[in-house]
């Protein structure tokens, strides 16, 4: 399980092994991207056993939410 948590949503995916890396699908049009991109300061990314991820929302994020849809 990889739970995603944004300052204004959480929410869990089951990820699949990709390439010695863990992979989720989130649409395009998902308002979880939203959240990832306008968080303030930064989002976290929780997988069982493994140290917890907190990913700074600097524009970059933005960016890629743009170009995905």
């Amino acid at each position: 399980m990889l739970r995603v948590i944004t300052q204004t949503q959480t929410r869990q995916f089951t990820a699949v092994p990709a390439g010695g890396a863990l992979g989720i699908d989130i649409p395009a049009r998902d308002n979880l991207l939203d959240a990832m991109a306008f968080s303030k300061g930064r989002f976290a990314i929780e997988t069982t056993g493994m140290p917890t991820l907190y990913v700074p929302s600097w524009t970059e994020v933005s960016r890629v939410v743009e170009d995905c849809r």
